[in-house]
This record gives structure tokens, C-alpha cells and sequence, in this order.
């Protein structure tokens, strides 16, 4: 992996997250939490509705500033740095609510994430090829997600599910240096979440994942660590067996605390 712009190469963490809070007003939505997620690591974020998983996720991913706390890339501190410079710097992430086009076509949505930020990104009034490099990896992406065949489709008259495999290789054709996913498997049915986890497991190991996830079981299932939050605060961080296993971690996100 590349050395980050300040940072010691490979043997830096592909994120550090240290001490990270933010209140609104009275109200404190994440409280002193630290993580880090090593290069080729995945790593999911688990906890009941309230927890601040999203709050965390926006402030890891340039959205909303931090009112305590700092955040890393590669070794950089990017912790005041807007989400746009972030994806500059590698950062490639989904959204919990779809933000596509949804009257263009899948093809050109993704043709739109791999231009990115450049004066050509929504330029669609001049004919496109279908053999430029831009297509090209636009179209490799759309075969890795399985929806190469809808190329020419309207996202309109895709499926939710479909769209959130649209929306995962649009953050993958902007080639990712970490990729984070928040609650890709919100709103799908039992048949497209194991389509979205056979996706995102058939991701290369070298590129690092952090996914915040409501879906206790499917976090579980593709992560090498897990952390819990609730109300704000860390809970546990583990293994996804020992995270399973922990007493608090049944009583608050199961409902229930097994009886000795």
C-alpha cells in the first residue's frame, strides 16, 4: 500500500480515530470514542438505533467536524479536512440514504463517481464513447457488482437493492484507499442482503472496510473486528465471537442477558 501524504508507509493504520466526540447543543450524540483499522482490515460498527454509529460514521467521513477528538488517514491528521479533500486523499464511501441519479443511466452514474471532482464530471451534453478509459473502468465495476447487463437501465427502475450495488461500484471505480459503508444493507430484503454480503466479501483483502451496520448478523459475518456502541458511547470492541458472546452486548442490542 502507498505511503499516506505524511504518514510511514504500510506500518501506518489506515485510520485512527482518537478520543472523537460531538455534541448538538445538549445533547452529547458520540462521546469519547477511539478506534483503529489497520491496512486490509475490516471492521464493523454495530449497535441499536440511537447509538451514534451514524454521527461517527459523518465525522469519519468529512461530513460533519468533530467537537472533540481526532481523526487520521494514513498516518495524516485530516480531523478538520471537508469530505471532498478526504476522497482526494482515498477515501471511497456509501450512503445510508441512496444519493444517486436516479434518471440517469446506471452506466453514467458511474461514469460520473470516476471523474470525480473534474470539470468533465457531469458533462453529459457531449456524446460519450463507450471505449474511453473513463467507460472502461466504469464498465469493470458494474461487472464486479453484477450489473453490467443493466448498464443502459434508468436507476429509477432499479431495485433497492440493485442500487446499493450501483452505489458500491461507484465508490470502487474512484479506486479506494479505505472504503466505508454505512448500513449498506438498510431497506434490503433477505435475498439482497446475501447478495450484498457476497459482494463485499469477494472485495480485495488489501483494500480496508469500515461498515457501520445496524444488521447485527451481517456485521458479524464479514468484519475481523467489531465495535458496539450505545447512546454514544463504546461498549466493546472484539472479535465478532467475543463481541456475540458479551453479556452487555445481549442485553443491549439483543434485548436480552442470558440467565446462569
Amino acid at each position: 500500500m502507498a505511503p499516506g501524504p505524511h504518514g510511514s508507509g504500510a506500518t501506518a493504520p489506515a485510520l485512527t480515530v482518537t478520543g472523537l466526540g460531538k455534541r448538538y447543543g445538549g445533547v452529547q450524540a458520540v462521546d469519547d470514542i477511539s478506534l483503529t483499522l489497520a491496512p486490509g482490515e475490516r471492521m464493523g460498527v454495530i449497535g441499536p438505533n440511537g447509538a451514534g454509529k451514524t454521527t461517527l460514521f459523518k465525522m469519519i467521513a468529512g461530513d460533519v467536524p468533530p467537537t472533540a477528538g481526532a481523526i487520521e488517514l494514513f498516518g495524516r491528521d485530516v480531523t478538520r479536512v471537508d469530505a471532498s479533500r478526504r476522497a482526494r486523499l482515498g477515501v471511497g464511501r456509501t450512503f445510508q440514504v441512496s444519493n444517486l441519479f436516479r434518471e440517469m443511466t446506471v452506466l453514467d452514474n458511474v461514469r460520473v463517481a470516476a471523474r470525480g471532482g473534474s470539470p468533465q464530471a457531469r458533462v453529459f451534453w457531449r456524446t460519450q464513447g463507450l471505449r474511453d478509459d473513463v467507460t472502461t473502468r466504469a464498465l469493470e465495476m458494474l461487472d464486479s457488482v453484477d450489473l453490467v447487463d443493466r448498464r443502459d437501465d434508468t436507476v429509477a427502475d432499479l431495485s433497492h437493492g440493485e442500487q446499493r450495488q450501483l452505489e458500491i461500484a461507484m465508490a470502487l471505480v474512484t479506486d479506494p484507499r479505505i472504503l466505508l459503508l454505512d448500513e449498506p444493507a438498510a431497506g434490503l430484503s433477505a435475498v439482497e442482503r446475501t447478495t450484498l454480503r457476497e459482494l463485499v466479501e469477494a472485495l480485495p483483502r488489501t483494500l480496508p472496510i469500515l461498515l457501520i451496520e445496524h444488521d447485527m448478523s451481517l456485521a458479524l459475518g464479514l468484519t475481523d473486528r467489531v465495535m458496539c456502541m450505545e447512546n454514544g458511547h463504546h461498549v466493546v470492541t472484539g472479535t465478532p465471537a467475543e463481541v456475540r458472546e458479551h453479556p452487555t452486548v445481549k442485553e443491549i442490542y439483543l434485548g436480552r442477558r442470558d440467565k446462569k
